[in-house]
């Protein structure tokens, strides 16, 4: 037998071998593609969606805004689905458990023998006015509802219940009471044979409430109806303790005050966004300067307050703030029973970053902005590099419950079923050069050619514009139910509950409905409306932001 040769190398382990090479060169290669990889490639920028968002609001070149102000937004109209706030967690009604209502009581129905008579706290007349409601307010969400009570005639019942629009991104709730006659349907079960409109059920509401609208002897002034879930008091900052524990970001007013609103909002969210980086307190001015641009008088107006413009409710649940007053006065009084002062840092320039402020362990940041303008924007300190760590919280800033309830009033009034035009004219439409046709496509006869091919006849239009005179849109009543804001002029009159309530804010002086109070309001109703035309690329064939723009 002829014996094997140790030296020689098996077939097996030769092909072993080139395996091996095989492998081990596939996986150089994979690090090598995977190393270009990584140096060529740009991830997709994670703020970019940020900026996307605030873009949606408002733009800006340089340090000058050039926004359309006829519609405003704020966070409340970006949310997705409405907020779930724990304090205001309701179960809509719904018709599956109005039906189950019904069923649990259909034993206690009266004999048939007492139909002449209408008991309002009969459990079956609120099922009956909740079926009404549910059939004809479809764009409503019920909420709940109040026992009813005698209307001011035989058969008749009033009865208020809290809702939510349907297009209402918030979780704010509001308030209706109407007046209902009631009938007999099949087996002597009630039924709704009529309805009054919004707000007539007056003995359903609440309570008169008498507030003392100043100081001194000066009269009180009666509520027809007080929304007694606005909470928009100053919150405390507490004991000196509690004041020297706190970290606080401290704005000094700068060149955007009496700046028009859209300036103000971007910058003071901006502000605010860099607290909320910073995770410190942001230290608030109430007090605000209304631009020219809205007011009544056509000047800078100051002394608003924040609060009639925006929630503040809101504001102080989703921020952490404190006003400026009570803070200054409580840094004088540590200042003054203290021998030890409280740490301070003063920043003069918007460009000392955030990101250089952020590990700063002093109690009080203060910016202060004295340069001259464009310099001493708040904004400033949100540009550049610090585009991409601050982000403006927008969800914070919804739109005050006082205009809120307005808005709730005028469309209730037409029964939640209207359609809307936006007719935006004044300066721009005497601007030929940058809106060459806007003027002829928002005239009278223009209109009514333009909204017959869209809108039914003798449907309920509301009109939000800026076009001060009001005969202006006179040749659509002949064609639409017309609805224009100061028709309804009652909902902020010397009577009504914005008047009593904003006065009361005011240390009892009388609060102007202003322009951007209108804008506000507008914008809210024109949402609401089941059809929407807008004045560009709907009315007129002009770009929004001029020529050449679309």
């Amino acid at each position: 037998m002829k014996e094997l040769n140790p030296t020689t190398d098996p077939i097996g382990q030769n092909l072993i071998k080139v395996i091996s090479n095989v492998c081990f060169s596939v996986f150089v290669f994979s690090v090598l593609i995977c190393t270009v990889i990584a140096i060529v490639y740009q991830p997709p920028d994670p703020w970019e969606s940020s900026r996307a968002l605030t873009r949606v609001f408002t733009q800006f070149e340089n340090a000058t805004f050039q926004t359309d102000t006829s519609v405003l937004k704020t966070g409340e109209d970006f949310v997705g689905s409405p907020s779930a706030s724990p304090a205001a967690m309701t179960i809509p009604l719904t018709d599956a458990i109005i039906e189950k209502s019904a069923e649990g009581i259909q034993n206690l129905s009266m004999a048939c023998e007492d139909v002449n008579v209408v008991n309002c706290s009969d459990p079956g007349v609120l099922i009956a006015i909740e079926k009404f409601n549910m059939r004809l307010f479809k764009s409503i969400v019920f909420l709940e509802y109040q026992l009813p009570v005698d209307g001011s005639k035989s058969g008749e019942c009033d009865v208020s219940w809290r809702f939510r629009n349907k297009k209402e991104k918030s979780w704010r709730k509001y308030r209706d009471f109407r007046r209902f006659r009631i009938g007999y349907g099949e087996n002597c079960t009630y039924k709704v044979v009529g309805a009054k409109g919004w707000h007539s059920g007056i003995n359903a509401r609440r309570p008169r409430r008498s507030n003392v609208t100043g100081r001194g002897d000066r009269s009180k002034v009666t509520s027809p109806f007080r929304d007694d879930e606005i909470n928009d008091t100053i919150p405390v900052l507490g004991s000196d303790t509690d004041f020297r524990k706190g970290r606080y970001l401290y704005y000094s007013r700068g060149g955007d005050y009496c700046k028009e609103m859209n300036h103000y909002l971007w910058s003071f969210l901006c502000a605010l966004g860099e607290a909320q980086y910073l995770n410190r307190t942001f230290v608030m001015d109430l007090s605000m300067c209304l631009s020219a641009t809205h007011s009544t008088s056509h000047k800078d107006e100051e002394g608003k307050d924040f609060r009639f413009y925006y929630d503040f409710e809101h504001l102080k649940e989703v921020a952490s703030i404190a006003e400026e007053s009570d803070f200054l006065r409580d840094w004088r009084r540590w200042n003054k029973s203290h021998k030890k002062k409280i740490p301070l840092r003063k920043v003069a320039s918007h460009k000392v970053t955030p990101m250089q402020l952020k590990n700063d362990k002093s109690t009080i940041i203060w910016r202060q902005f004295d340069a001259p303008e464009p310099e001493n924007y708040w904004y400033r300190v949100c540009e550049g590099p610090a585009a991409k760590h601050i982000q403006r919280p927008w969800h914070a800033l919804w739109k005050s419950k006082r205009l809120m309830n307005i808005v709730s009033e005028i469309s209730g009034q037409m029964d939640w079923d209207f359609d809307a035009v936006h007719v935006v004219r004044g300066e721009k439409a005497q601007n030929k050069d940058k809106w060459p046709h806007l003027d002829a496509d928002t005239m009278p006869d223009a209109l009514v050619t333009k909204l017959q091919g869209v809108i039914q006849p003798w449907r309920n239009l509301y009109i939000a514009t800026n076009e001060p005179f009001y005969n202006h849109f006179d040749k659509l009543r002949s064609h639409y139910k017309v609805h224009l804001l100061d028709d309804y002029k009652q909902a902020w009159g010397n009577t009504s509950e914005w008047y009593n309530e904003t006065m009361t804010l005011n240390a009892g002086h009388p609060v102007d409905f202003d322009g951007y109070m209108r804008v506000e309001v507008d914008t809210e109703v024109l949402y609401r409306a089941k059809t929407r035309v807008e004045t560009f690329y709907n009315l007129t064939k002009d770009c929004k932001d001029g020529i050449n723009t679309c």
